[in-house]
Formats: structure tokens, sequence, C-alpha cells
């Protein structure tokens, strides 16, 4: 029996990164799991989202654990796609029992306009709000809800612009949008609480996917070079974290969506949980 025998659990942005590693650790442990992928780019957003192939190989990858996955090209920013598709996978599964609200951008670069922190909000903020609220009536007691922060943007609210908060626009909706995530994810905590409902939030620090290694993110770890590389940056990488890494794996951030997901934290709401590496100890 794994520690999430026989759960549904939805998780957005599941196509990569830490979504997909999420959806395979939960099929592994014996959960059937819905994906939801945008899969297309986002204009103000300067690398590359998941493709459809993504999505699909997603799904295979859940299903070689003998697990059942439902995939859906899905844009978290439309409540009303959210909550259509997550009917229709509730009536194929039967039930819902976890949502992870994963789904994330980070468009960065002071040359971006306006419409940068308005697609980082929305994807970042407005899209776990859509997405939590859209499955607000298929959970029951027991149930968990999982939130996607982010160690950068806490640690943003503490520093100006140009030494190490946010870059242009995009950077500061990023680090708007996470950190209403934590505020947001404590507000349900409490209202969801007395229905055995529990909500609780995730800050990563840097993680290994294609977010952080992605061009606008060396930019913004290597300010004094032109174009820097993956290995200009790597050498800044690790000043984030107080232990000596550049970054943590998904599989280490999956390993406490796992927990969170189980009844192993069946009394554990309302808590904001640092995968950092000590970087919040640090700064």
């Amino acid at each position: 029996m794994g520690r999430v025998q026989d759960k549904v659990v939805l998780v957005t942005g599941g196509a990569r990164g830490q979504g997909r590693s999420h959806a395979v650790k939960l099929a592994e442990d014996g959960a059937d799991v819905i994906l939801f992928d945008i899969c297309h780019d986002i204009e103000t957003n300067e690398y590359p989202l998941a493709t459809p192939r993504d999505l699909e190989e997603a799904g295979l990858e859940v299903e070689k654990t003998g697990r059942r996955a439902y995939t859906a090209e899905v844009d978290v920013r439309d409540r009303a796609a959210v909550t259509r598709e997550l009917a229709n996978a509730v009536a194929e599964f039967g039930k819902l029992d976890v949502v992870v609200a994963n789904a994330g951008i980070c468009p960065l670069g002071e040359h971006l306009e306006i419409q940068a922190f308005v697609d980082a909000f929305d994807v970042d903020f407005i899209g776990v709000v859509n997405t939590v609220h859209a499955a607000l009536p298929h959970l029951k007691e027991g149930a968990s809800i999982i939130t996607t922060g982010s160690i950068a943007a806490l640690l943003a609210a503490k520093m100006p612009a140009g030494a190490g908060g946010p870059q242009g626009p995009g950077g500061l909706g990023y680090s708007y949008a996470k950190q209403l995530v934590d505020s947001y994810a404590t507000q349900m905590a409490g209202l969801l609480a007395p229905k055995s409902i529990r909500v609780n939030a995730i800050h990563p620090t840097n993680v290994n996917t294609d977010m952080l290694n992605s061009a606008p993110m060396y930019k913004q770890f290597r300010p004094d070079l032109e174009a820097p590389t993956r290995d200009d940056a790597l050498l800044a990488f690790p000043a984030m974290q107080a232990m000596p890494t550049p970054y943590v794996e998904a599989e280490d951030v999956s390993a406490l969506v796992c927990f969170l997901a189980s009844d192993e934290s069946r009394f554990v709401t309302g808590q904001q949980f640092r995968v950092d590496a000590g970087a919040m100890l640090k700064f």
C-alpha cells in the first residue's frame, strides 16, 4: 500500500518540472493523477513553456506506475475551463482528494511591459485561486490542498530591486503573486479546518527545472554579464542557499508534496513549508 493509495490528485503545471515530478511521485505512491497544463507559450514569458508532447509524456509516466492519468490542456487563468475539465476528470475517476496548485511562470527582464506583471500575477496567483475554488465542490473530509509559493518571492519582499529583488514588471508580478499565495493558503486553511480539509503552502528555493535553467534567469543571477550561460549562472546559484548547493531537485519538493497529500499529515494545516536549503536562514 502506498502513502496515497487510491487517492485522486489534481496537479496543475503537470507537464514538466515540479508538477511532473509531483505527479509521478504521487502515482508511485498509489494515486491516480489529473494533470493540467497550458501547453503553449505566453508571450511575455521569454522561455518556452511545456508542449502537448510534454503533457502526453507526463501522463504516460504516471501510467507506467500502474495508476491512471487524466491529461488536459488547461490554462489556469480560465476559471471556466478549469471547472469544466476538472468536472470531467472527477466524473471519470469518481472523486477528488488532493489539489496541488503548482502551475507558474516567471517573466523576468527590465525591458518587459506591464503585461508581464499581469501575466505573472494571473498565472501565479489567480491561477492558484481558480484551481482551488474549482476544486472545492469536489473535496470532502480528509482532503488536502497544497499551493506552491517561492522562497525567492518571500526574500524579494525584503530586498529592493537591483539588490536581489524582482527584475522588471514580470519579476514584481511573480513575487507579489507568490507572496499572496502564502497568505491565501493561511486564510483558506482557517476556513476549511472545520470541514477537516487541510491547506498548506510549499516555498521552494532554486529548483533544477526549465524555469531556473533559462536565459532570463541566468541574467537575473548574473546581471554583470551581457549574455550569461548556465555555467556562468551556476557560479551564482549557490548564493541563494545557506547549504552548499546551487539548487534543490524537483524530487526534493515532491517528497514533501507526497507527505502533505497523505494521511500522515492529517492534522497538519495552515503551515508554510520551506524546501530552501537554508535560504531564509541565510537572508
